[in-house]
């Protein structure tokens, strides 16, 4: 079903309409198989980037679209409508490139037009294997060493790991909990660098995620984003953003599992009637319907704020809290709509479903998200 938008621009309307025509030729056709056979899709991310569709939230000056984050979502959105994995992808990607375009240095600036343009793709690195939701407790470590760090340690469930050409790295500087955390941006043929076997998960599985070993990886301190000991408050200042792009990955998630649902529902029969006509199931659907568009208007509103300079940090965790809880009930209500079909790979609604799952859990888990917002309460 067509989705009704208030644009803030008629530029942004045509990169719409431009997302729309490449989301439908170069990613609508390959998903299905590059997920069954999970195949990360690397050429989707030049095409993407060459279009202009990766650096869109930033500024121009560093080679980004000057793009307000309320269309940027918006635009995320119709990628994930079509492939939920690659459109995981481009958040984490932007995400990636936070450090440097917001701490940067002025020669680290220098790279973001190869980083924004798609010629070099990007992976965050914070959680570890024991420090998940929990990032002071890290424990990877990056040691002086004259005029470079050296880095040993482990970071878990990296999206693009083993693909990415740079890492934003969040390792242990010194012992202080909160202040003695540092990012680096580490390029992948770092010596020292490798990646894990693959995680084998449920879903998303066009999307490679895997652990990333720091073995004596030795770097210039020209790769510190930032001072040393400031970099938590440019990972936690990256998650907001961050959690915004993942809202609107499961916003347009759930419009399509909707959309596929409604399909169904209009032309498939029973006792002589589309069974969208049959009360019981039509009252399934409107309130599918419904949660998909309030998780919509929950996520603009937040992006909102952003773009106005104002503080957003509840807003964004009320987003993806909102935006992925009701997008795993509209995932699974598509699959029970569609009955006995729904639960075959001969439709994807199944696949949605298990790509939803994850949603309530990376980009910190809606338990998370509880506490922030419960926090963000007790200081109002």
């Amino acid at each position: 079903m067509a989705v009704q938008r208030l644009l803030p621009s008629r530029e942004a309307e045509d990169l719409l309409q431009l997302t729309r025509e490449i989301a439908d030729a170069e990613l609508a056709p390959k998903a299905a198989k590059d997920e069954a056979d999970e195949r990360f899709p690397r050429e989707v991310f030049s095409v993407l980037g060459e279009a202009g569709l990766l650096g869109l939230p930033y500024s121009e000056e560093i080679g980004g679209g000057g793009q307000p984050y309320e269309v940027y979502l918006q635009v995320l959105e119709e990628l994930a409508s079509r492939w939920s994995s690659v459109a995981v992808g481009v958040s984490v990607h932007a995400l990636s490139c936070f450090a440097i375009a917001s701490f940067g240095s002025d020669q680290q600036r220098s790279w973001l037009p190869d980083m924004l343009g798609g010629k070099l793709l990007g992976a965050y690195c914070l959680s570890e294997p024991q420090a998940g939701s929990d990032p002071a407790a890290m424990t990877t470590r990056a040691t002086r060493d004259g005029e470079n760090y050296v880095i040993n340690g482990a970071k878990a469930w990296t999206t693009h790991g083993g693909h990415a050409d740079f890492y934003t790295t969040m390792v242990r500087t010194s012992d202080d909990r909160s202040r003695g955390i540092s990012c680096f941006s580490v390029p992948s043929h770092t010596t020292g660098l490798s990646a894990d076997t693959p995680e084998r998960k449920m879903g998303l599985t066009g999307s490679t995620t895997a652990t990333m070993r720091f073995d004596n990886v030795s770097i210039g301190a020209d790769r510190r984003v930032g001072e040393e000991g400031q970099g938590l408050q440019i990972a936690l200042a990256a998650l907001d953003s961050g959690r915004l792009g993942i809202a609107a990955v499961a916003v347009g998630l759930a419009q399509r599992a909707l959309d596929v649902a409604v399909a169904y529902a209009k032309e498939r029969e029973t006792f002589g009637r589309a069974i969208i006509d049959h009360q019981g199931l039509a009252f399934v659907l409107a309130d599918m319907a419904a949660a998909v568009e309030s998780a919509r208007a929950t996520t603009l509103s937040a992006a909102r704020l952003k773009d106005a300079g104002k503080p957003y940090s509840q807003q964004a965790s009320i987003a993806k809290l909102i935006a992925t809880d009701n997008a795993m009930k509209v995932t699974t209500d598509a699959v029970q709509v569609l009955g006995g079909a729904g639960y075959t790979k001969d439709f994807p609604v199944e696949r949605y479903m298990r790509e939803a799952k994850v949603m309530q859990i990376f980009e910190g888990t809606n338990q998370i998200q509880r506490l922030v917002i419960s926090r963000g309460l007790a200081k109002s």
